[in-house]
């Protein structure tokens, strides 16, 4: 017999049914119902109150990336809603699968500008993989399930819920729904048996193959596919910045990271290889550099679970469209066992280069200030290369990516495509929740770390054990870098007064040092690793370092800058 219940309680019901455990979120008026129905469900449905809505959704992003779940974000109506927009574009762009479910007005003054209003649907549409509007009580288990099918399937993505106030209070005679299927989406290609032959043919005759691995190895859970195809052929890879923990960073093939603060080798070579493998990567402008001149002496495949994604910006030579884990073990299958011996050693001059020229100076400096780059360093062998690194934006985030290393997989959860500054606090905190059993550190700028500062309230009332890494430059350090570069060192509006970092921490009662010096950091670092709970240690960089490698905008991805002068 069906229960007869309210909209609000078949949302909870439906939540578990899904298997969410853990909802973070904020409350206001028009999703006070389905509050109200989750104070009945606190013993199931975990509720982190953060304090402010973009950090909800930036820490469900942190959640899914660490623990391959879908997260989910509750908000109000109108400003509430607004206010996930920024964290919904983010997650769009870099694939993470999350549901946000915002209240709104009631069915009946719908377009009459009601009391916090907003046509969240229109608003949020061209940046979701779907959007809805539950209007009726009885549609809610059926959306919910569509919802959370649309977000983990295929390439994943985030879902909006606009949650009618009169849909939570109405009554339904509930029962729960399954939805596995839509006839008009097809989440997962499979590619032809032709198209897979073509794809090891064109591998076992290549002589100078280089692979780009994307974050869709992990998304996919293909970390193991992905070696053994390397490792059968002899491939050497680099990875995207999302892509950084899909091949561990001491692997013999691994040549570093793409892109225009990556590594000097992979990007030098990609004008040099004869074929180039993309492996759930998308072309990111930032990785090609000028796309006139990517890659053209290469014949290109692509792997990607995306169609659109299909010469979209680098045209290709064959598509293999289809989940890489099913894909690269079909390809693996077919692949002559080789040797590159010699185009392998040709990546070891360009690393030497750089290792000379870049690493070594900013990893292990005996003079002057500290580091933005020794202190990363310091912190990931202190985690034995095993903790999770999240980034805010700007020199953090490259200086981080750069110089952590990784040896498990969803050990990197940074904004790539968004580049959104503010992500790294409450991301952060998502990833604490997604991954308990992992050390979770936090490299942020002074600029970023006050976009969501608010958030450390819910640090303080969580616990959350974010140890959080403030690179501290008094500088919005990556545009004072290309001011510096490009713009006649005119250093428009980015010197940055700073508030008392450690008063504001001790105020949240979260433990803190500040690091002036070098020889005070390797002891500060054992300290914030041994304290139980969240620290901050707070890093007084130099003020005007620079990220190198760079490759200039609109230049050639092979011409990279070693120095500034």
């Amino acid at each position: 017999m069906k229960e007869r219940i309210t909209g609000a309680e078949a949302l909870m019901r439906s939540l578990v049914a899904e298997g969410v455990d853990l909802v973070f979120g904020y409350p206001g008026g028009a999703i006070m119902p389905t509050y109200d129905a989750l104070y009945d469900h606190r013993n199931e449905l975990h509720h982190i109150l953060v304090r402010h809505e973009q950090g909800a959704v930036h820490a469900a992003q942190g959640y899914a990336r660490v623990s391959g779940r879908v997260g989910c974000a509750l908000a109000t109506s109108g400003p509430g809603a607004m206010n996930t927009v920024t964290g919904i574009a983010d997650a769009m762009i870099d694939s993470t699968p999350i549901v946000v479910i915002c209240g709104q007005v009631g069915a009946a003054v719908m377009g009459t500008d009601a009391f916090q209003e907003v046509d969240v649907i229109g608003v949020t549409q061209p940046i979701t993989k779907w959007a809805y509007q539950i209007r009726r009580a009885e549609d809610v288990a059926w959306a919910v399930s569509r919802a959370f099918f649309i977000a983990r399937s295929g390439r994943p993505g985030p879902v909006v819920l606009d949650f009618a106030k009169n849909a939570q209070t109405g009554m339904v005679d509930y029962e729960p729904a399954v939805v596995d299927y839509i006839r008009s989406y097809q989440p997962v290609p499979v590619p032809a048996d032709d198209v897979i032959q073509q794809a090891a043919d064109l591998i076992n005759e290549s002589e100078r193959p280089l692979v780009l691995v994307g974050q869709g190895v992990e998304l996919g859970n293909a970390r193991e596919e992905l070696r053994q195809f390397l490792e059968k052929a002899d491939l050497p890879a680099g990875c995207t910045l999302l892509g950084l923990s899909a091949l561990p960073s001491n692997h013999r093939l691994n040549m570093g990271m793409l892109g225009m603060h990556g590594n000097l080798a992979p990007n030098v070579m990609t004008n040099q290889c004869d074929l180039l493998i993309a492996v759930g990567m998308r072309f990111d402008d930032r990785v090609t550099g000028n796309v006139e001149t990517y890659a053209r002496q290469a014949k290109i495949i692509h792997f990607d679970i995306d169609p659109s994604e299909i010469n979209k910006n680098i045209s290709v030579n064959l598509a293999v469209v289809g989940d890489c884990k099913q894909t690269l073990a079909r390809v693996t299958a077919r692949l002559n066992e080789r040797k590159h011996k010699a185009w392998l050693e040709s990546f070891k001059p360009y690393w030497d280069k750089e290792t000379a020229c870049v690493i070594e100076p900013a990893i292990h400096p005996t003079e002057g200030p500290l580091l933005m780059g020794e202190v990363v360093n310091r912190v990931s062998e202190a985690t034995k290369h095993k903790g999770i690194l999240v980034t805010d934006v700007g020199q953090n985030q490259m200086f981080g990516c750069r110089y952590f290393k990784y040896e498990e997989p969803r050990s990197v959860v940074t904004s790539g495509g968004c580049g959104t500054m503010g992500f790294g606090l409450p991301a952060a905190i998502g990833a604490t929740f997604g991954a308990p059993e992992r050390t979770v550190c936090l490299f942020v700028g002074d600029g970023g770390l006050q976009m969501t500062i608010q958030e450390l309230g819910t640090i303080m009332e969580q616990k959350s054990p974010v140890k959080i890494i403030l690179l501290n430059n008094n500088y919005l350090g990556n545009v004072r870098q290309w001011q510096y570069m490009f713009f006649n060192r005119r250093y428009s509006f980015t010197p940055m007064l700073n508030p008392d970092y450690e008063r504001i921490a001790t105020a949240y009662g979260i433990p803190c040092q500040t690091v002036t010096d070098r020889s005070q950091l390797a002891e500060a670092v054992r300290t914030m690793l041994d304290t139980p709970g969240p620290y901050l240690l707070q890093c007084a960089v130099k003020e005007e370092d620079n990220v190198l490698p760079m490759t200039p905008p609109g230049a050639n991805v092979d011409e990279m800058l070693l120095e500034v002068k």
